[in-house]
């Protein structure tokens, strides 16, 4: 496999210009789809229908690629880089194609996770031909320029995706993505030699059995726990212990056979567990402010959807210029010092937005998302740098997906235990200040005061949705008003501030495990390469 990966850099020099093209075009557009795709959301379901399946769209694309992520990176070490990036790209195409021609809604659901596959493929590609293609050095700042590019798609895919909602139609969305994925296969596949394996290849296919079982089950216990469901209905608990059963018996099979989709023994290697380790963590707290900041804009401040979203800008952008500056830093200052760097600005960003109240202005919360998007761009391009160095050629399609892997995982993760410890503390501070003025309510409120109390149980987060719909307010009377909107600000921002909190505790376990980190070398691993070729 070390002779397959030294053929495809021999190829891939030859042709490097066409290849990078390819990559930077696949990538931007793969990331842009995400974005695209949620702007779009409300016009669909204006069109098809299905409300209630709307989170679907969502959940069947995430449960799909990053399921697949793993085994994409396993199938390119003994496939090739070539076939398995082409096929991901044709896949994601072919998703795309029919996500426009959907429909109804559970068609395009369906489309929607055939398209997550291809994008799941796609996703730890461009790092692995990078790392096939650049030396040590080289590679930090290519990977912090491609990991910038994820930061532009969020900032650019919701401005193209409601011009296309307003200007075309929305299953534009979906067909913009063949041209351009059209484009970016030629390229990739004229930049990337193929080659052929010697002996016939083995695939572990009972661990990828075990692991798409189990890791979906997690992933949908984890997404429609608390919210779908109680944590503690039989839906939920199934789907924990399946998920426990199938994870434990990957890890046996993953022990037992010849070439393991990820081999159990890598987590013996505390570079792979400490670098992963902290991708987990980073993942929780990025995806928790991604989430929350918002919510404070609009439900505390005041804000437009509109508006709210422009405070992520800035955090993007940063993260962007973190990446490309981190990436040509590392090798002056060393991978463990930038990650600790990074990770400690990412826990002061954490401690500069538990410090928002009430009289925070939107200037004020974008400063401190500058803050947390620094720390994230010097982290992210890094861990996969760093994991690249640490193994040999032949497992660096592996490495580099576990990143990606356990990144994606860490995001579910932390929208799921940061929301649920926001429920928790929402149901306690309108259950003290809330239940009081519904108490002093006459006999003719009481279906409306029933009501209040499920949601301050059941869905506290319901109630701060009247504070995101200034209609509703406007139609409420005065005295309600005066007294209601305040007690929910006021609890909003005291659950928020668990909230992001917690999002710096982990953060800060981070910072610690980065400190267990060992030296690493940021050698000439190209040359190399090339020499045993």
């Amino acid at each position: 496999m070390a002779e397959v990966a030294a053929l495809e850099i021999q190829s891939s020099i030859k042709h490097r210009n066409i290849l990078i093209i390819g990559l930077i075009i696949a990538m931007l557009f793969g990331a842009l789809d995400g974005t695209i795709v949620g702007t779009a959301m409300p016009r669909i379901v204006g069109e098809l229908g299905g409300l209630s399946l709307m989170t679907w769209l969502t959940t069947a694309y995430m449960l799909t690629s990053t399921t697949i992520v793993p085994i994409a990176g396993k199938l390119a070490d003994l496939l090739g880089r070539r076939v398995i990036y082409v096929t991901g790209l044709i896949t994601f195409m072919v998703g795309s194609a029919l996500c426009g021609m959907a429909n109804n809604m559970t068609q395009l659901i369906i489309y929607r996770g055939l398209q997550g596959i291809g994008g799941g493929i796609m996703m730890p590609m461009a790092m692995i031909i990078i790392g096939d293609l650049f030396t040590g050095k080289e590679r930090g700042k290519w990977q912090g320029v491609f990991g910038g590019l994820y930061g532009l798609a969020s900032v650019l895919g919701p401005q193209i995706g409601g011009w296309i909602v307003d200007h075309l139609n929305w299953r534009w969305v979906f067909y913009i993505n063949l041209p351009v994925g059209i484009l970016a296969t030629i390229f990739i596949a004229m930049g990337l030699n193929k080659h052929q394996a010697k002996g016939p290849v083995k695939f572990d296919v009972a661990g990828m059995f075990t692991m798409v079982v189990g890791v979906v089950s997690l992933l949908l216990a984890l997404t429609f726990g608390g919210d779908k469901y109680a944590w503690t209905s039989w839906q939920i608990i199934t789907l924990f212990v399946v998920a426990a059963v199938f994870l434990t018996a990957f890890v046996f099979v993953e022990s037992k056979v010849e070439e393991p989709v990820l081999p159990v023994r890598f987590f013996k290697n505390r570079t792979f567990t400490v670098l992963n380790g902290i991708g987990f963590l980073m993942s929780i707290g990025m995806f928790g402010a991604i989430v929350f900041v918002p919510l404070f804009m609009q439900g505390v401040v005041g804000v437009s959807a509109t508006q709210s979203g422009t405070v992520m800008t800035p955090m993007m952008i940063t993260m962007i210029v973190g990446s490309i500056i981190g990436g040509r830093m590392v090798y002056k200052i060393g991978v463990k010092t930038q990650l600790i760097i990074g990770m400690f600005i990412m826990a002061a960003g954490f401690g500069l937005l538990s410090t928002m109240d009430v009289e925070t202005t939107k200037w004020t919360a974008t400063l401190y998302m500058i803050v947390l998007g620094l720390g994230v761009g010097l982290v992210m391009p890094i861990l996969t740098l760093a994991l690249q160095e640490t193994f040999p050629k032949s497992e660096l399609g592996v490495v580099t997906s576990s990143s990606q892997f356990f990144r994606a995982i860490g995001g579910t993760f932390g929208m799921t235990i940061l929301g649920a410890i926001m429920n928790y503390r929402s149901s306690h501070l309108l259950e003290d200040r809330l239940m009081p003025m519904l108490r002093s309510l006459p006999p003719q409120a009481k279906g409306m005061v029933d009501q209040f109390k499920h949601m301050i149980h059941d869905d506290p987060q319901g109630l701060y949705s009247m504070l995101l719909n200034p209609k509703a307010l406007e139609k409420m009377p005065p005295q309600w008003s005066h007294t209601l909107v305040p007690i929910l600000k006021h609890s909003l921002v005291d659950s928020l501030y668990s909230v992001f909190v917690f999002g710096l505790v982990f953060v800060a376990c981070g910072v610690v495990l980065g400190l267990a980190l060992g030296k690493i070398k940021l050698s000439d691993q190209h040359r190399k390469a090339k020499a045993r070729a």
